[in-house]
C-alpha cells in the first residue's frame, strides 16, 4: 500500500506548489485536490493522513514538529458477539477517512484498585493500537512494538500517558502501542471452543492478538516511515511474559528481529497447563454464568461483557495448545528451540516484596516451591532460628529479595539458556528509584524507557537531572538495540554481551551511572533452575 499523500499531509505538499511551473503548479495541485474524498480535503490541510489495511487514517502532527501520531488504528475485526473467544479476524475495511486521533479502549478488564480508571474505560471492542513515527512516507526506521502490562488481566497501552511516544521516537525509532484481550476474553479454554476450532485449540487469543498486531505492522508500518524487516518487540511484567512465550511460540517466526523483555519471567514448566487442564479449568470459570451443557457457545457469546467479568471466574494464564504453544514455554528456551532473536532481559533491583514477617515468608515458600522449600528457606536463612538475610542497601531485605527473585531468577536463567544456544543476548538490573521514593519497585523503569519523567500518576516522583541522565541512558541503549541488535553505541558506557561463564550484567545505578557486576544472583540460580524445569509437588 501507499501513503495517500507521500508528505505525510495537504499541507506539507504545498511547498509542492512552488517547484511547479507558474499557474500550472496550481493547476495542478487543484486537480490532485479534485481527486481526492471530500472528508480528506476537509482536514488534509492540518493533519497527516496514512493509508492502511481497511482504509484511510487521519492522525495528528505532534507539537514543534516532532513528528505525528496515528491512535486507535484497528488491527482486527472487533472480538464481539460471534467473535468473542475467537482467533482475531481479518480488519473491516471502511469508507471515507477514519479518525486516528484518539486512543481505542483498555481491553475489557476487572478493576483491582491500581487500574480502576482502565477498568471504568474498558470495551470488549479493544483490538486497537497507536502508531507514533518522527515522518511518514519514505524511510527505513527501525520499529518498536510495545506489550504493556497487567497481570494479563488489566492494563491498557494507549489510554495510559506513561507510553507516549513523543521522547521515545526522537531517537528516529517508530514505536507502535498496542490493545489485545485481558483475563477470562484473552485466556479462556473450552472444550466447546475448542471443538470449534480449525486448530483445535482455545484460550490463547491474547496471544493471538499480539500475534496479529505484528502482523499488521509487517503489513503496514513501511507507510509510517518504519522498516516492518527491524522490528524490536518489547514490553514490561505481563507484556515482558508475553513476549517470552511469542518467542516460544512457532507462529512468531519473522514476525520480530529483536525482543526486550522487562521485569516478567516465564512460569515453571508444570504451571503451564496443557489444553486439556486448561479446558477443564475454562469449565470451571464460565460455570457460574448458567450456560447450557447442549449449546454453551451460542449462550456465552450474548452474555454481556460486565456479566462475564462479574460472575465467572478470573482465567489469564496461556496453555500448551499445540498451535500457539506446543509445548511449555520454559521448556522451549531450555532446550534452546526458540525464536534465535537478539535478546535484553532483566527487570527491577526490588519488585514486589513479600508482605508479613518470617512466618508468613516460610509459608509463601513451602506454598511455591513445595519440596524445593527447605533449599529455598536456607538460602534466605529463614529456616530454624534464623529470620532472613541481612539488608541491602539496592536488593532490601529477605522479603524484598525473595519476592523479586521470582521475576529476577527467572529472567537472569532464560538469558542464559538463550546466550547458551548461541544467540546475543544482554542482561540488566535497574536500581534507580523514583524520586523520593527509598527504593526501586515493579515499573519504576517504566519513565525511564519513554522519557515520561512525570510530577504525577502512578510513577510520577520529583525527578532531577540525573533522572533525565538515566533516561537519556536507558533510552540509548533500547534504540541502539533495536536499530542494530546490540544496545552499545558511540558515546555509551561499554555493556558486555550475556554468558552463561560470567553472567556479566549491566546495573543501572542510584546516581545514575551505568556499572557492570558479575555472576548475578550466583548462588541462588541453581536450586531455581530445578524449580523452573520441574513439577515441583
Amino acid at each position: 500500500m501507499t501513503p495517500i499523500y507521500p508528505m505525510t499531509s495537504l499541507r506539507r505538499s504545498r511547498d509542492l506548489i512552488a517547484r511547479l511551473p507558474g499557474r500550472n503548479g496550481i493547476a495542478v495541485f487543484g486537480l490532485c485536490l479534485l481527486a481526492l474524498p471530500a472528508s480528506l480535503t476537509a482536514a488534509a490541510d492540518e493533519r497527516p493522513v496514512v493509508n492502511v489495511t481497511g482504509g484511510a487514517i487521519e492522525g495528528r502532527d505532534l507539537p514543534d514538529g516532532h513528528g505525528a501520531v496515528f491512535k486507535g488504528v484497528p488491527f482486527a475485526a472487533p472480538p464481539v458477539g460471534a467473535l468473542r473467544w475467537r482467533e482475531p479476524m481479518p480488519v473491516e475495511p471502511w469508507k471515507g477517512m477514519r479518525d486516528a486521533g484518539t486512543s481505542g479502549p483498555p481491553a475489557m478488564q476487572a478493576s483491582f484498585g491500581w487500574n480502576s480508571a482502565m477498568a471504568a474505560a474498558s470495551r470488549e471492542d479493544c483490538l486497537y493500537l497507536d502508531v507514533w513515527t518522527p515522518s511518514t512516507g519514505a524511510g527505513k526506521r527501525p520499529v518498536m512494538v510495545w506489550i504493556h502490562g497487567g497481570g494479563n488481566v488489566g492494563g491498557a497501552g494507549g489510554f495510559d500517558f506513561l507510553y507516549d511516544g513523543t521522547r521515545l521516537i526522537s531517537h528516529d525509532v517508530v514505536l507502535v502501542v498496542v490493545e489485545y484481550r485481558l483475563g477470562i476474553f484473552g485466556f479462556l479454554a473450552h472444550p466447546a471452543l475448542t471443538r470449534e476450532s480449525s486448530h483445535h485449540a482455545s484460550g490463547n487469543y491474547g496471544l493471538l492478538d499480539q500475534l496479529a498486531a505484528l502482523r499488521w505492522v509487517k503489513d503496514n508500518i513501511a507507510e509510517f516511515g518504519g522498516d516492518p524487516g527491524n522490528v524490536t518487540v518489547f514490553g514490561q511484567s505481563a507484556g515482558s511474559t508475553d513476549i517470552l512465550h511469542l518467542l516460544a511460540s512457532p507462529l512468531s517466526r519473522g514476525l520480530f528481529q529483536r525482543a526486550i523483555a522487562e521485569s516478567g519471567s516465564l512460569p515453571p514448566a508444570g504451571a503451564t497447563p496443557t489444553l486439556a487442564r486448561a479446558e477443564q479449568e475454562g469449565e470451571g470459570a464460565v460455570a457460574k454464568l448458567g450456560a447450557p451443557a447442549d449449546d454453551p457457545l451460542a449462550f456465552l457469546r450474548q452474555v454481556p461483557a460486565s456479566e462475564v467479568l462479574a460472575k465467572a471466574d478470573p482465567v489469564a494464564t496461556p496453555n500448551v495448545d499445540d498451535w500457539v504453544l506446543t509445548q511449555s514455554p520454559v521448556t522451549t528456551f531450555a532446550d534452546g528451540h526458540e525464536s534465535p532473536v537478539p535478546l535484553i532481559i532483566g527487570g527491577c533491583a526490588i519488585e514486589f516484596p513479600l508482605d508479613g514477617n518470617a512466618d508468613n515468608w516460610r509459608k509463601i515458600v513451602r506454598r511455591s516451591f513445595g519440596d524445593l522449600a527447605p533449599d529455598i528457606l536456607s538460602l534466605y536463612q529463614i529456616d530454624g532460628v534464623r529470620t532472613g538475610l541481612p539488608e541491602d542497601p539496592v536488593e532490601g531485605g529477605t522479603a524484598a529479595q525473595i519476592g523479586t527473585d521470582f521475576f529476577r531468577a527467572g529472567s537472569i536463567i532464560e538469558g542464559e539458556w538463550h546466550a547458551s544456544s548461541g544467540h546475543p543476548t544482554w542482561e540488566y538490573q535497574f536500581d534507580r528509584a523514583i524520586p523520593p521514593r527509598p527504593h526501586v519497585g515493579h515499573s519504576s523503569d517504566l519513565p525511564y524507557v519513554f522519557g515520561n519523567l512525570l510530577e504525577k500518576g502512578s510513577q510520577g516522583g520529583a525527578f532531577t537531572d540525573v533522572d533525565r541522565q538515566v533516561s537519556d541512558l536507558v533510552q540509548a541503549y533500547w534504540t541502539n538495540f533495536a536499530r542494530n541488535g546490540d544496545p552499545n553505541g558511540p558515546g555509551l558506557p561499554p555493556w558486555p554481551p550475556f554468558d552463561a561463564g560470567k553472567r556479566r550484567f549491566a546495573e543501572f545505578g542510584p546516581a545514575g551511572v551505568l556499572t557492570i557486576g558479575d555472576h548475578q544472583r550466583g548462588v541462588f540460580l541453581p536450586i531455581y533452575r530445578r524449580w523452573l524445569v520441574n513439577d515441583v509437588k
